[in-house]
């Protein structure tokens, strides 16, 4: 984590402040009859907030009246614009961008409860206590800033595998035990419309079997590589004269998209940063199947209950994988060769070279066509 000039600052103002602060915060003096105003954080990528959809739909069932307001980044919050289960968001900006502005906006709401489900830190959990809430909630809890959650003396005895229970973990402090593991997200009908429109003009609609590829990723470690999915692409469109496959992604990752789609040939397109994220999940809800790395396209298609194949070495399934509607996904994964990985440092992610082109083809190939072959 890199370390910000305001980091040290921030903690101490907290400290005193904290010091200060004579009202009784305690997990054991929460009572949910007193809850009126709520603060849900997720203010990381896509697919955390995905992630937190079913912690947030868990608070909404067992405070049906309260105001729930959702602190999302500013980058992917068109996406949850929809989601019922909030009343309205406060824009994360990222660091200590508008972070007094914020803070500001936080205190007017009145917020009696802050939950932390997924945030960036050293400011997530500062920026929850300044917001003057009582009774913040977040698991695990972080080391250095856990002396102002309400929670702290519950520690980590409780370690889940998967990040959606982790989530779910938080939320039960606030007495939210009614819940679902599916993830929330919806596609309006406006975009199943615009879609359309927009598919007409790339030819794709020739086929009658649509594959989406997801070939990059929040970090290079998590990538198959290019050719692979070149590779992949050439097979499958060879395969049946039907197939015709989108490749979706950031504008940052155009180049990348561009390059493969030009390789495996005119069946291919690619739609790298020419979608708004609504027109996004709903390409992503018109596919037969996605292949895809580990990614927040991943998690869309999961809540949308599109089919997916996805890849994963040296992060684990078990963590973030699909829970719901298993019979949908299918899961290679390969066990990573380094230990301890260093994820991000990595200068040469070698390791995702484990996944054959084959094993995904018939993966493919069984996800749309049950046992048979193309």
């Amino acid at each position: 984590m890199r370390l910000h000039p305001l980091d040290g600052l921030l903690y101490l103002a907290v400290r005193t402040i904290k010091s200060l602060d004579r009202r009784d915060t305690e997990l054991k003096s929460f009572s949910p009859g007193g809850i009126r105003n709520i603060l849900v954080v997720s203010t990381t990528a896509i697919g955390d907030t995905l992630l937190s959809t079913p912690a947030i739909n868990a608070v909404r069932r067992r405070y049906p009246h309260a105001r729930i307001i959702a602190h999302f980044n500013v980058k992917n919050m068109e996406l949850f614009e929809n989601n019922q289960d909030i009343d309205g968001i406060i824009p994360y900006y990222g660091g200590y961008r508008r972070f007094f502005r914020t803070i500001l906006e936080m205190r007017r709401s009145g917020f009696d409860l802050v939950l932390i489900l997924h945030g960036n830190e050293p400011q997530a959990t500062p920026m929850a206590y300044l917001s003057g809430a009582r009774f913040i909630f977040k698991t695990p809890v972080p080391e250095k800033n856990g002396f102002l959650l309400s929670n702290r003396g519950e520690g980590d005895r409780h370690k889940e595998r998967h990040a959606i229970d982790t989530r779910l973990r938080t939320v039960s402090y606030a007495d939210c035990r009614e819940f679902s593991r599916a993830m929330v997200l919806k596609v309006e009908r406006e975009y199943m419309d615009h879609l359309e429109d927009f598919l007409k003009g790339t030819g794709v609609l020739d086929g009658r079997i649509i594959i989406g590829f997801q070939p990059g990723a929040a970090n290079a470690y998590k990538m198959w590589p290019s050719e692979r999915f070149i590779d992949l692409g050439r097979r499958l469109v060879s395969a049946a004269p039907d197939v015709r496959i989108i490749i979706t992604g950031s504008r940052s990752e155009g180049k990348l998209c561009g390059y493969i789609a030009e390789k495996i040939g005119r069946e291919a397109v690619s739609v790298a940063g020419k979608v708004s994220l609504k027109l996004l999940g709903a390409l992503v809800s018109r596919l037969e199947v996605l292949v895809t790395n580990d990614t927040g396209t991943m998690h869309m298609a999961v809540a949308l209950k599109t089919k997916t194949v996805s890849l994963f070495c040296p992060t684990d399934p078990l963590g973030v994988g699909a829970l719901q509607d298993r019979h949908l996904h299918r899961i290679i994964h390969k066990r990573r060769p380094c230990s301890p990985c260093i994820t991000k440092r990595c200068g040469e992610p070698f390791c995702m070279n484990r996944i054959e082109v084959e094993e995904v083809f018939e993966a493919v190939t069984e996800s749309i066509y049950e046992n048979s072959t193309l």
